[in-house]
C-alpha cells in the first residue's frame, strides 16, 4: 500500500494548521477518497472509513454552528468523529475554527488544517493529487520522451540505442521526462504517467561519454517532470527471417498495470534515423486519434480501383 505524508499534503494544498501543538511528522494519508462529515456529525456512522481525509465546508459548518445544535452537542459529535482516529480534519472557506474545537482536537491527537479555497475546487485538486501520489507503480528501462505532446516509451535491450535516439529528439526541440528508468503510475483505468526518479532526473547516460545533464546543456525547455505515456516504440535489432508488419491497419499494444497501450515495434539496422521514426510514429499515432488512419487510407484506394478495374 502507497501513501503519501500528510506534511506534504498541507504544503501542496497551501493548508494552515491551525493544532500546531500536534506534531504531523510521519503521519501519513492511505486513501486518495475524501469526506464530508455531514452524515456523521448528525450521529451515523454506519460503513463509515476512518482512513478518509475529513472536510468542513458551508453546510457542515451552518449545520454545527447556525442551526440548534449548541456547544454540548457541537463537543460530542467532534469528539466521536476524532475517536475514530481520522487522518485530519480541514477547514475550508477559512471558516473560522472556535478554541474548544481545537482543544478538543489536541486532546484527541487529530490535527485540524484551515484552507481559503472553496471546497468543491479543495475536493477537485485534492483527489486530483492524490489519486497521483498514490497510485500504483512500477520501474521500466527505458526512455520517456515528449514527442509533439505525446508521451512516447523507448524501450528495448541495453545498448541498442535508446538515449542516442532521445538526445536526438531533445536537440529537434522534444522533451526529455526520464532516461535508464521510467517510474509509471496508473492514476486512472485509462492514463499512465511516467516520471524519473529524483536521483536520474534531467540525466541521459551516453556509452562512450558518460553522464550529461540535459538542463544545464539545453535549457529548461528541454525537459518535464511527468508526462502521460500514449505510444511505445520497442526497439529490436533486425531479424530477416522475421516477418515485420509493413501496413499498420490493427494497432498492436502492450501492457502496464493492467492498462493497454500502443506499442510499434521498430526493427533497427545502421543508418536508420531513430530519432525522424519516433517523430513520424508520434504523428501518425496522433492522427489517428484524430480520426485519419493513412493505412486504411491505402487499403480503401487499392479496393476501388480493384472494384472499378471489374466494372470496366
Amino acid at each position: 500500500m502507497y501513501t503519501v505524508e500528510l506534511t506534504k499534503m498541507a504544503e501542496k494544498m497551501h493548508l494552515t494548521n491551525l493544532t500546531p501543538e500536534i506534531d504531523i511528522t510521519g503521519r501519513v494519508i492511505s486513501t486518495p477518497e475524501i469526506n464530508r462529515p455531514a452524515l456523521q456529525l448528525a450521529g451515523f456512522f454506519s460503513d463509515f472509513d476512518p482512513n478518509r481525509v475529513q472536510l468542513i465546508g458551508n453546510v457542515e459548518y451552518a449545520y454545527m454552528y447556525h442551526n440548534e445544535m449548541n456547544s454540548e452537542q457541537r463537543h460530542i459529535c467532534f469528539s466521536r468523529l476524532m475517536g475514530y482516529g481520522v487522518p485530519c480534519i480541514i477547514f475550508c472557506r477559512s471558516l473560522p475554527v472556535s478554541d474548544g474545537m481545537k482543544k478538543l482536537a489536541i486532546e484527541k491527537g487529530v490535527p485540524v488544517f484551515g484552507c481559503a479555497m472553496e471546497t468543491t475546487a479543495l475536493v477537485a485538486e485534492l483527489v486530483r493529487w492524490l489519486q497521483v501520489e498514490l497510485a500504483p507503480r512500477i520501474s521500466i528501462h527505458g526512455v520517456l520522451v515528449d514527442v509533439f505532446g505525446e508521451g512516447v516509451l523507448i524501450t528495448g535491450e541495453s545498448g541498442i540505442g535508446k538515449s542516442e535516439a532521445a538526445l536526438e529528439l531533445i536537440k529537434r526541440g522534444h522533451r526529455l521526462v526520464s532516461d535508464d528508468v521510467v517510474e509509471i503510475k496508473k492514476v486512472s483505468d485509462d492514463t499512465l504517467v511516467g516520471s524519473a526518479p529524483d536521483v536520474t532526473r534531467h540525466l541521459i547516460e551516453l556509452r562512450g561519454i558518460g553522464i550529461i545533464d540535459v538542463k544545464t546543456l539545453y535549457g529548461v525547455q528541454s525537459v518535464k517532470e511527468t508526462q502521460s505515456i500514449n505510444l511505445v516504440i520497442r526497439l529490436e535489432e533486425w531479424d530477416k527471417e522475421k516477418d515485420y508488419d509493413r501496413f499498420g491497419l490493427e494497432d498492436n499494444y502492450t501492457e502496464f498495470l493492467g492498462n493497454r497501450v500502443v506499442c510499434n515495434d521498430i526493427p533497427i539496422r545502421p543508418g536508420r534515423n531513430l530519432a525522424i521514426i519516433c517523430e513520424a510514429a508520434a504523428i501518425n499515432y496522433r492522427q489517428k486519434k484524430m480520426g485519419y488512419n493513412a493505412a486504411k487510407e491505402l487499403h480503401n484506394r487499392v479496393m476501388n480501383n480493384l472494384r472499378k478495374g471489374q466494372q470496366s
